[in-house]
């Protein structure tokens, strides 16, 4: 359990204020829940707070955009804050400026565009996340070879789960040298039926197995076609 506390109204202090309850603020603020931490949600749709009522730790039904009803709830006392709020962008970039203004330590904030994105880091938001972009970029990449799965980080270096080519069937990754050879490296595998650990140079993969590969996003898709 996060370690928060609460004020005199049962309010959270230093968890989670996730603001907007659309698709993504909904499932975001779920999961943190399930995950158990504790969670402020606000939006000021009352249909969307009702539905979420009993769900969440606290939701309330708030003017997000209105420094003085943020100040209300104690806004700058959290931890993290996550502006969740998408379609409109004026609603966005206000709740998010209330956020920075109020001194919130982490602010997220979702972008639909890269205007959008980019105004949003210019007041102050840490952390800018478009989640369309983001999934269909990763999307086209699985769908354009033989990964099963695919995250990249910002300076362009990537994981990959996919299926091991030919020249490693049956082999040790240290008789292959894929590291010297391709310029990636295999840092897990996973059996069939079994479950993902981590390779060392002995280790001999199967063509029925899981590996999980690392490195620049050029070689790492390269070697994935093999």
């Amino acid at each position: 359990m996060a370690r928060t506390r609460l004020d005199k109204n049962g309010i959270t202090r230093g968890g989670v204020a996730v603001l907007g309850l659309g698709r993504f603020g909904s499932a975001l603020a779920l999961e943190l829940v399930d995950e158990g931490e504790e969670v402020l949600a606000a939006d000021l749709n009352p249909r969307a707070v009702q539905e979420h009522a009993g769900r969440l730790t606290h939701v309330v039904e708030a003017d997000t955009t209105s420094e003085d009803a943020m100040r209300g709830l104690g806004l700058g006392e959290f931890g993290t804050v996550v502006v969740s709020i998408g379609t409109d962008i004026e609603a966005s970039i206000l709740t998010a400026s209330v956020a920075v203004h109020l001194g919130v330590r982490n602010v997220w904030a979702k972008a639909i565009s890269e205007p959008h994105a980019r105004i949003l880091a210019q007041i102050g938001v840490d952390n800018v996340v478009r989640p369309e972009h983001d999934m269909g970029q990763r999307v086209a990449h699985l769908v354009r070879g033989r990964m099963l799965d695919y995250i990249e980080f910002d300076d362009g270096y990537v994981f990959v789960k996919t299926r091991p080519p030919a020249l490693l069937h049956n082999r040790s990754l240290t008789g292959v040298g894929v590291r010297q050879t391709y310029g990636v490296t295999v840092v897990g595998v996973k059996p069939a039926g079994g479950t993902f650990t981590y390779t060392t140079a002995e280790t001999v993969i199967r063509p029925d197995d899981h590996i999980v590969v690392s490195g620049p996003q050029d070689k790492v898709e390269a070697f994935a076609r093999l």
